[in-house]
């Protein structure tokens, strides 16, 4: 079973369908002892940092628990920039802090900001979360603020500068694109996410 977790930023359901759509068994805890169970944890959202506040201190030790116990964790657009050390849009909120850097706001040179459409993931590396992806392939983005291009980089997007489009180190990833709204790459991502469990 896949633990979603719901900190109310953001629509579960489309996540949830994408997930049924490839046979996966999802449940949402109410309460962070519920997570012991989990063969996985995604924490989705959409929206401000400032969200990722209702995920104080007991579902943090919770999910690093579960992450220390080899369970695969994936965090998608703003619970992906949740696994980084914080984000310049809520300064004083700590992430789980998971990946090292902080999160920032794209500049507004000669693009809009928000970032919103299909855009291409360029690879710097390889990735269990990226197999059967090809490189330069389209996804679809929503979002102001990004997470830094570092080691943890599997691939990169470009929207007036670089940022890291999806990061992975062991068996904790991140994408900041929507995977349920990127038809079948996003679909691809998901049940390799999936062939990370057990």
């Amino acid at each position: 079973m896949i633990a979603l977790i719901d900190y109310k930023a953001g629509n579960l359901t489309s996540v949830r369908k994408a997930f049924a759509a490839l046979g996966a068994e999802l449940y949402t805890p109410d309460q962070p002892d519920e997570l012991a169970s989990a063969d996985a944890i995604v924490v989705p959202g959409v929206g401000h940092f400032g969200a990722t506040k209702a995920l104080g201190p007991d579902w943090i030790e919770a999910i690093i628990n579960r992450v220390g116990e080899l369970r695969p964790l994936l965090g998608i657009c703003l619970g992906m920039q949740w696994l980084f050390e914080g984000s310049e849009e809520a300064p004083d909120l700590p992430g789980l802090g998971l990946l090292s850097g902080r999160c920032y706001k794209l500049p507004s040179t000669g693009v809009k900001i928000p970032h919103v459409g299909w855009n291409s993931l360029d690879f710097d590396r390889e990735g269990t979360i990226v197999d059967g992806v090809a490189d330069h392939a389209q996804v679809y983005f929503t979002h102001s603020f990004v997470a830094p291009v570092t080691g943890d980089t599997i691939a990169v997007t470009t929207h007036g500068e670089p940022f890291a489009s999806i990061v992975q180190r062991g068996h904790v990833a991140g994408v900041q694109f929507h995977p349920e709204k990127s038809g079948d790459v996003g679909l691809q991502v998901l049940r390799n996410f999936l062939s990370m469990v057990g």
